[in-house]
């Protein structure tokens, strides 16, 4: 059966009006590069706040070139791993920016990781060097011991610690240490500020592939249970950061509130490359607290949001909501799971801002496509593709066939932001990106419009609170309890969270636990967004002819 082609040109409606240009000239330049024109040409401009602190460009640029010196003298070269253990915070975008500047290739983890997620990364993708927080440095010292015993003295051999009160104003950095406490170094350590004034250092010269060179390896969810690590090129940053900011009209009068983590495709492309290669300011913000959210909206006035609906039901629920203004927000990007429309309705009602509801994924850094800032916005549509990029529903079985407006398929994308593959993953990355389309595995429809809707998970994916959590990856955690039998794990529906995960346990016989006890279990070796909320003891788990456990058959009987 013949291959699906990309179409000549994208079908757009008049119903779009969305004032966005359908194609964009796309630079071929390392995503470095392109931050250093930012910073000749909005040079005094602010780029960075941080509680109020903020970095000009001209310093955020002599921030990078400063650290990217001194890693260089380091011996980071390019084609090394180097991971960012972060919270949003000055040192991830410098650090972020001057690893690239090395021709090196950033490895974002989350600092909530377990160490043994944070193992498991740095063995895969042989990491060599982090820079990481130093209230995390129990446990990232505790990979380091662990990785020498095994023989990997190798990976991870440095850590350049950064500690937040680095970069915050007068009295929170006097305030600070007295309240966080931070543990004490190992004397093998570097410290971050120290690095920043890393003299130039002879540079041999760097030839980069944009197109072909993995700049950046983020970690997503797999369906065997182990996280997959994304290849993202430079060029893939670039045009998704050129396709948001086309999406918005970014101007350098823009203000981001970057609460959505930079570690994640989300966060580093929409509160982080599309800002500073548009020369608008982002407002870096370490954790989602509602209150806290409310507090920096109404002071640091900005004027652009990205979310997921969590973080929208939060805000719109405070009781105290009427003592904030939120009117300065003009546009407001959500995603990650299915947004309420009366969340939408009182959330725009509130503000006066554009909400725009869209879909992305890490396979193409992160959005897709969106409902126009400009233009027909469909209340539970994830709206159009993006400029550049073809969006098309096939048939599920061969996935060949494009369906007609109303049929539901898989979603297929055909974008010059796709990603690289699966590192070290070759079957997996065969399965996902086919003659130059990217399968999602999610099942949605279109309209006669050409607006798109998501109907279901093709995946078993959980979405909770804007966090994919994959069963395997849960399950494999609970088999380690002595007492776990058998273990499934399916997304229960959350009115707050989206979903939230559930465990289906049966115990060996002879033994005893108890549901706190699972949950305590998974604490110790999961996320806090990965542990089961819920959890229920059975007998035996329904199977399938062939004796697979029937993960659809508990998701029907909720």
């Amino acid at each position: 059966m013949a291959s699906l082609q990309p179409a000549e040109k994208i079908p757009w409606s008049d119903a779009y009006d969305s004032e966005v240009p359908l194609f964009l000239d796309y630079p071929f330049s390392p995503i470095f590069s392109l931050l250093k024109n930012s910073v000749q040409k909005n040079f005094h401009r602010t780029a960075l706040s941080f509680f109020g602190k903020t970095l000009t460009y001209g310093q955020l640029g002599r921030h990078v070139d400063g650290l990217s010196n001194s890693l260089r003298k380091l011996g980071i070269e390019p084609g090394d791993r180097v991971a960012l253990i972060l919270p949003n915070c000055p040192q991830y975008v410098i650090a972020y920016y001057a690893i690239l500047q090395l021709g090196a290739v950033v490895v974002p983890i989350n600092p909530l990781s377990t160490a043994r997620e944070i193992e498991h990364i740095v063995r895969d993708a042989e990491i060599r060097a982090a820079v990481g927080l130093n209230l995390l440095a129990e446990r990232i010292e505790d990979v380091r011991s662990r990785l020498r015993e095994s023989g990997a003295s190798a990976l991870l051999e440095q850590v350049i610690y950064a500690s937040i009160d680095e970069f915050l104003p007068l009295p929170l950095k006097l305030l600070y240490p007295l309240k966080q406490k931070p543990p004490p170094l190992p004397g093998d350590s570097l410290r971050f500020t120290r690095l920043l004034a890393g003299a130039p250092a002879p540079a041999p010269p760097l030839s980069l592939d944009v197109q072909h060179d993995m700049a950046v390896l983020i970690y997503t969810g797999g369906t065997t249970g182990k996280p997959k690590g994304v290849m993202l090129s430079h060029y893939a940053l670039v045009v998704n950061a050129y396709q948001c900011r086309a999406w918005v009209d970014t101007g350098s009068v823009d203000r981001m509130l970057a609460v959505l983590p930079l570690f994640h495709g989300f966060g580093m492309s929409v509160g982080m490359n599309s800002i500073l290669l548009s020369g608008a300011s982002s407002i870096l913000v370490p954790r989602y607290d509602p209150r806290e959210l409310l507090q920096a909206i109404h002071r640091y006035r900005p004027t652009l949001f990205a979310g997921v609906p969590t973080m929208y039901i939060g805000l719109i629920n405070r009781l105290d909501l009427k003592k904030y203004d939120l009117s300065s927000l003009r546009g407001c990007f959500v995603g990650a799971a299915a947004l309420p429309p009366e969340v939408k309705r009182r959330f725009e009602e509130l503000t006066g801002a554009r909400l725009m509801e869209g879909y992305g994924l890490t396979e193409a850094v992160t959005a897709k496509c969106a409902n126009p800032y400009r233009g027909v916005n469909k209340t539970g549509s994830i709206g159009i593709p993006f400029s550049d990029t073809v969006m098309r529903v096939v048939d599920v079985a061969t996935g060949t066939r494009e369906l007609s407006p109303g049929e539901v398929g898989e979603i297929a994308i055909h974008s010059p932001d796709l990603m690289l593959g699966y590192y070290r993953q070759p079957e997996e990355t065969a399965a996902a990106v086919r003659d130059g389309w990217l399968y999602t595995g999610d099942l949605g429809r279109r309209d006669e419009d050409g607006y798109f809707y998501i109907v279901d998970r093709k995946k078993d994916l959980i979405l909770t609170g804007g966090f994919n959590v994959y069963p395997h990856e849960v399950e494999e955690v609970l088999y380690l309890h002595p007492a776990v039998k058998e273990a499934c794990v399916i997304g229960v529906p959350d009115p707050y969270l989206g979903e939230c995960v559930k465990a289906f346990v049966v115990l060996r016989d002879g033994t005893t636990a108890g549901a706190g006890e699972i949950i305590s279990f998974c604490r110790e070796n999961l996320v806090p967004y990965k542990v089961p909320r819920q959890v229920e003891f059975r007998e035996d788990l329904p199977r399938t002819v062939i004796g697979k456990i029937l993960r659809r058959a508990l998701r029907e009987g909720q």
